[in-house]
């Protein structure tokens, strides 16, 4: 049961992480300073995902 809420919890995480990225992204399309800062932002999330559900699945 703790193993399944410490999964959902990065899930959740990482998918807010990457959707704001993604969102601010958008809106600040002009500004090049800021694409690296929610590139960033939105990769962690992805990486945060792919690394709870690796180690949640696989491992």
């Amino acid at each position: 049961m703790k193993e399944w809420l410490i999964f959902i919890l990065f899930m959740l995480v990482g998918l807010g992480m990457l959707i704001s990225g993604i969102v601010y992204m958008y809106k600040e399309k002009n500004d090049p300073e800021s694409l690296k800062i929610y590139r960033v932002a939105s990769s962690l999330g992805a990486v945060l995902i792919v690394v709870s559900v690796l180690v949640k699945f696989v491992f």
